[in-house]
């Protein structure tokens, strides 16, 4: 991953962007990463790839089967 200072990517903003397509930048001030700049494409898989469950599945039925055996307890919690 590329990185660069804020004030270079300030200055550079359009080289920034071309960097980009290839692969994330850092952008970083005082030698700390403060922002990542992403190609459009890369973000689209980034969100894709948030938005897959990996193990929430197998936790929703497990959860299920839960409320199910122990409903009437839950129920008198509720109240």
């Amino acid at each position: 991953m590329a990185a660069i200072s804020a004030t270079d990517a300030k200055n550079k903003f359009g080289q920034v962007l071309e960097m980009a397509q290839a692969e994330p930048v850092r952008i970083q001030k005082n030698g700390r990463d403060v922002a990542v700049v992403l190609s459009g494409e890369q973000f689209a898989a980034w969100e894709a790839s948030r938005a897959q469950t990996k193990v929430r599945p197998a936790i929703d039925e497990l959860m299920a089967r839960s409320v199910e055996r122990r409903k009437s307890l839950y129920e008198a919690l509720a109240k």
